[in-house]
């Protein structure tokens, strides 16, 4: 599959796919949603996919929406925004869903949509000198569609402070509230990445899955309310192939097969 504003490398079980707008700080329009949404729902349908690195070409990540794509909407009615918002949410969620792991790598700036790109990745990797920003209200418009996956990385009360003014921030703030994990000198940027490639290959690759989507299902609810799902994910884990693998190889202090593969 080729697509228009994607570059896409598959390096074994890991992919590296990078927004390729440079000439426009990769920024999103409906065309960039498309490809991406595309790529998502591929990666969803590829059991040999264990890790992702989504880059940005040039010298942002993302700087958020396009303008001449936020010049069309301006004249959409409030039927043709709700079609455009709607092909946004749904690339979220399809990212955010992607079974694999999911690592960005972020150097210059992500804005908007960019910095909501961000939230939907499992683990992200910045630059020291980059800048972050939910900027939607300084356009007189909302960080809408990216809000579920940012609240739930930095929690509402970063979210008052920084939805409502569409303040800027730097990444040693981005990885104090939760939605940067590692920051790094720009140099650093790759081989930081790569550490993490390796740690997520010596993870079982349904266990990942499943963990990843247990998340959602736990989060905000009590003990007693997830009792059952938790029990019941990890006794059927257990059982699986893979568990029973896993199991066997730390008792005879071996090695599973997807670590041998």
């Amino acid at each position: 599959m080729s697509f228009e504003f994607l570059t896409v490398e598959r390096r074994g079980a890991v992919e590296y796919v990078t927004l390729n707008r440079p000439d426009v700080r990769n920024a999103f329009n409906e065309h960039v949603i498309a490809d991406l949404t595309a790529w998502a729902a591929r990666a969803h349908a590829d059991p040999g996919l264990r890790a992702v690195i989504l880059a940005g070409a040039g010298k942002v990540f993302s700087a958020g929406a396009d303008a001449a794509w936020m010049a069309k909407m301006a004249g959409y009615s409030r039927e043709e925004n709700a079609r455009d918002a709607e092909a946004g949410a749904r690339m979220f969620e399809a990212i955010n869903t992607v079974p694999a792991i999911v690592i960005a790598r972020i150097h210059g700036a992500a804005l908007g949509g960019g910095c909501g790109l961000a939230a939907v990745c499992d683990i992200v990797v910045a630059d020291e000198a980059a800048v972050f920003g939910f900027t939607e209200t300084k356009l007189g418009i909302l960080p809408a569609m990216i809000s579920p996956y940012v609240l739930q990385k930095i929690g509402a009360s970063a979210a008052r402070e920084l939805f409502l003014t569409g303040m800027r921030f730097d990444a040693a703030r981005a990885k104090e509230i939760g939605l940067v994990h590692a920051v790094v000198p720009a140099e650093n940027l790759d081989t930081t990445i790569d550490r993490y490639v390796s740690e997520a290959l010596s993870a079982a690759p349904t266990a990942v899955a499943r963990a990843k989507a247990l998340i959602p299902r736990v989060l905000g609810r009590t003990t007693a309310e997830v009792m059952a799902i938790t029990t019941e994910a990890i006794a059927a884990q257990r059982v699986s192939a893979e568990g029973q693998d896993g199991l066997k190889a730390f008792l005879a202090k071996g090695k599973p097969g997807w670590v041998r593969d």
